[in-house]
């Protein structure tokens, strides 16, 4: 049986990728993005028998941190972000009113700001910090190279999408740096982004060949 296992729970209005990374011969799993859902959420935990270390956030957008606050409360772990991100999160009842007025979020308390080249520790495994700013000041990927996993937030998309630029605190010419940096690392990369299905480093870099200098 394999013992490093991805789940992946689609959750919340605007159907964003949950990832639980679970480490079956420890029976631990990181949390990333959890972007409502709280309970099914706990549910699959429980159903894999495993205990969440820590909640990671790629950003600080409601939709992937919806979920932190009520995670946080029912396990006691720690939140994880990049600090560039803070002021989203801060700002988050806000942000969320205006995509989804029936909603009230609980902003979540940051329990450590990640920086950037961290390295997460899990089991047999190392998880690696990638700053990626662009879609938001804060955004990060997090790499494992002995998995070639890459959980990319809405920093880039399967079929050659990309986050947002638009916002007032976007870049899009952080965001191409960020790209280039991600399409260093090796092709065959499994690319689990933010929002549907995956994809490979290889295959995305096809979509950006001719438009990176």
């Amino acid at each position: 049986m394999e013992d490093f296992v991805i789940k992946t729970l689609v959750v919340g209005q605007l159907q964003t990728n949950c990832y639980l990374i679970i480490d079956k011969k420890v029976k631990k799993a990181l949390i990333i993005d959890p972007g409502d859902d709280a309970d099914y959420i706990i549910r699959i935990l429980a159903d894999e028998k495993v205990t969440p270390l820590k909640i990671i956030a790629t950003h600080g957008h409601f939709d992937h941190i919806l979920g932190v606050t009520e995670l946080k409360l029912n396990f006691n772990i720690p939140f994880l972000i990049n600090q560039k991100d803070l002021f989203l999160v801060k700002d988050m009842v806000k942000r969320t009113k205006y995509y989804l007025p029936d909603v009230t979020p609980i902003p979540p308390n940051i329990d450590k700001f990640l920086v950037n080249d961290e390295v997460i520790d899990f089991g047999n495994n190392q998880i690696r910090i990638i700053e990626t700013p662009g879609h938001t000041p804060g955004s990060i990927c997090l790499y494992s190279a002995k998995q070639n996993i890459l959980f990319s937030g809405d920093t880039i998309f399967a079929g050659g999408g990309v986050g947002r630029t638009d916002f007032s605190y976007s870049s899009s010419i952080d965001l191409q740096k960020s790209l280039k940096k991600i399409f260093k690392l090796p092709g065959i990369t499994t690319i689990y982004p933010g929002h549907g299905e995956t994809s490979t480093i290889k295959q995305e870099y096809e979509f950006f060949r001719k438009g990176l200098p």
